[in-house]
């Protein structure tokens, strides 16, 4: 059976360290984006929020990073807590420092600094940073310590998005907001970049909420699942149940019940025969 949209499956006795409650995003006080959304984060997990292009997922991580107002968005109802306390009245620096990393689809990694001092830059959220910190990084990413008196604007795009974890971690956050991380890598660099994403949750515990066009990928990673269409929830669940759904199979996976591939301009009438919309 499926979750109904805002009631997710989650194991009571795990905290949330992340609750978006029935939120409502609008821009420029007239297009409304988002429309009661709701989700969770388990704590030390990772979560997948999938769906399709202008579904709604970048502008829901921006909306938890406090990112709206600079785009002219807004909250203009429900809650958003972090941790337990409401986000609202946070500037997004206050939240880095708080524990809350925005990893932003694109990289923005500052590309006239050298890797090494884009990690420095990092550390303005924290205190008693240290080399430490940059070795965590390095052992992660060793191809950014080869590289770390490179300019940014140099490395490759994996390099880029190495860097971007990488400052991340500097900040030691609690949770770790990604969006899009594989967007614009190969296959191989993106399995070696989820592969670590997946090792830097186990390691060090830190939660995160995944953004990703890949649903194989972010699957193979994740604990749970969010998929949304139109700015709303309309499935969720454990990832091993959502990987057996067939809708999910046939829309997101590109599988069809017999296991044959499909492509989506092969599909007819796509959008009407999603059940859970119907």
């Amino acid at each position: 059976m499926k979750a109904a949209a805002g009631m997710p499956e989650r194991d009571d006795a795990k905290r949330s360290v992340l609750d978006v409650r029935n939120i409502e995003v609008v821009f420029n006080h007239t297009v409304q984006v988002l429309r009661g959304l709701s989700l969770a984060v388990e704590e030390g997990s990772i979560t997948a929020l999938l769906g399709s292009n202008g579904a709604g997922k970048t502008t829901t991580l921006k909306a938890v990073s406090g990112l709206l107002d600079l785009e002219n968005g807004a909250v203009t109802g429900g809650d958003i807590l972090f941790d337990g306390a409401a986000t609202r009245g946070f500037k997004p620096h206050e939240l880095v420092r708080n524990g809350l990393f925005h990893v932003m689809e694109g990289r923005h990694v500052f590309e006239d600094l050298t890797v090494e001092e884009n990690l420095v830059a990092a550390t303005f959220s924290r205190a008693g940073a240290s080399a430490r910190d940059f070795d965590l990084v390095y052992s992660y990413f060793p191809r950014l310590h080869e590289r770390r008196k490179a300019l940014a604007g140099y490395l490759s795009g994996g390099e880029q998005q190495m860097l971007a974890i990488g400052r991340a971690l500097v900040a030691q956050p609690r949770i770790i907001l990604l969006d899009e991380p594989s967007l614009g890598l190969s296959p191989l660099l993106t399995e070696e970049i989820f592969t670590i994403i997946a090792r830097i949750n186990a390691e060090q515990g830190t939660s995160m909420l995944l953004v990703e066009q890949n649903a194989a990928m972010a699957f193979a990673v994740s604990s749970y699942a969010y998929i949304m269409e139109t700015g709303r929830i309309v499935i969720d669940g454990p990832t091993d149940r959502l990987a057996n759904d067939p809708d999910v199979r046939e829309f997101y996976l590109g599988v069809g019940d017999e296991g044959a591939s499909r492509n989506y301009r092969d599909v007819k009438h796509y959008k009407r025969r999603k059940r859970w919309l119907s």
